[in-house]
C-alpha cells in the first residue's frame, strides 16, 4: 500500500506555467554536492559560481555541499551570496568512527564556514538494537554543530524495512535534527518514492506532536526533472505547500541540475539545448 500511493503521488501531472515554476522551486530547493576523492579547491570555486548562477533569470541553489577540507573554500567563494555552505561530517560516508573524532570534524566544519552539517548515524548501532546510542550520538553532534542546520543521514539503504527507515527517523527527529536525510548518495538504494513517503509521515506525524517542523532533504539517485517534480508532489501531498521551499525541503545532487536547465530551456523555446550548451561543474 505504501509503494501504491508514493507511486501514484509521483506521477502527478505538472504542467505549463506550474511546470516551469517547479523547475525554478527544485533548483532553489537543491544542495549542488560534490563528494569525490578527486575534489580540489577549484573544482569547488567553480562548483559555487554555477550554484550561485545556474543560467541567467534562474534562482540560485540553496547549498554547496562538500567535504569538510573544502568547506574554507566554498565560504569564500559564497560569502557575497546567499547560497549556505554544507559539509558532511561524523566519518562521512560510514559513519563508523569514535564519536569524539566525529565531534571534532563537526567543530572544525563549522568554524571553518559550514552553514549546514549532514551527519551520517552509526548504522552499525543502529542495526545491533542500540537506539539509545544512535540518538544520544545525534544529540552530541546537534550540540556541536552550534549555529548550524544539523541534517541526519539515515543511510535508508542499509537499514533493511520501511519500519526500521521510519524508526531511525523517528529517533533523529527526537534528538533534535532540522532536517532528516534518506542516503549518502553512496549506495545503489537512496531515495526512492516510498521511502520518501515513509519519512514524510514521520515528519508530518513529530510536527503534530510537537508544533516543530522538520525539514526532508532526499540524495542519490535523483536525476532527472520528472523525478524531481514528482517529489515536490509527493511533499505537497503528504507535508503541505509550507514544505516547499528551500528552509524546509532539499534535494542532494550532482548532475541533476543539468536536466532541469535543459528541461526549463525547452519549456521556454520548444527546442532541447545539446547538453554541450549546457554549462556543467
Amino acid at each position: 500500500m505504501l509503494e501504491a500511493r508514493a507511486a501514484t503521488l509521483v506521477k502527478r501531472s505538472i504542467k505549463a506555467t506550474a511546470k516551469r515554476a517547479g523547475i525554478d522551486l527544485a533548483i532553489a530547493c537543491m544542495d549542488l554536492t560534490t563528494l569525490e576523492g578527486k575534489d580540489t579547491p577549484a573544482k569547488v570555486r567553480g562548483l559555487c559560481a554555477r550554484g550561485i548562477a545556474p543560467a541567467p533569470g534562474v534562482p540560485s541553489v540553496a547549498a554547496i555541499c562538500v567535504y569538510p577540507n573544502l568547506v574554507e573554500t566554498a565560504a569564500a567563494a559564497l560569502a557575497q551570496s546567499a547560497v549556505k555552505v554544507a559539509s558532511v561530517a561524523t566519518a562521512f560516508p560510514s559513519g563508523l568512527s569514535p564519536l569524539e573524532t566525529k565531534l571534532r570534524e563537526t567543530v572544525d566544519a563549522v568554524a571553518a564556514g559550514a552553514d549546514e552539517i549532514d551527519m551520517v548515524i552509526d548504522r552499525g548501532l543502529f542495526l545491533a538494537g542500540r537506539y539509545g546510542e544512535v540518538y544520544d550520538e545525534i544529540v552530541a553532534v546537534r550540540d556541536a554543530c552550534g549555529r548550524a542546520t544539523l541534517k541526519v543521514i539515515l543511510e535508508v539503504g542499509e537499514l533493511g524495512s520501511y519500519e526500521a527507515i521510519r524508526r531511525a527517523c523517528d529517533i533523529a527527529l527526537a534528538a533534535g535534527a532540522d532536517f532528516v536525510k534518506t542516503a549518502t548518495g553512496k549506495l545503489p538504494i537512496s531515495s526512492t518514492p516510498a521511502i520518501a513517503l515513509v519519512m514524510c509521515e514521520a515528519i508530518r506525524d513529530y510536527a503534530r506532536q510537537t508544533g516543530r517542523d522538520v525539514g526532508l532533504k532526499l540524495a542519490g539517485g535523483i536525476r532527472s526533472t520528472k523525478s524531481a517534480l514528482g517529489y515536490l508532489a509527493l511533499v505537497n501531498e503528504t507535508l503541505g505547500p509550507a514544505w516547499l521551499s528551500p528552509d524546509r525541503f532539499r534535494i542532494g545532487a550532482s548532475s541533476l541540475l543539468d536536466d532541469l536547465l535543459m528541461q526549463r530551456d525547452k519549456d521556454a523555446t520548444g527546442n532541447y539545448s545539446a547538453a554541450v550548451y549546457v554549462a556543467s561543474a
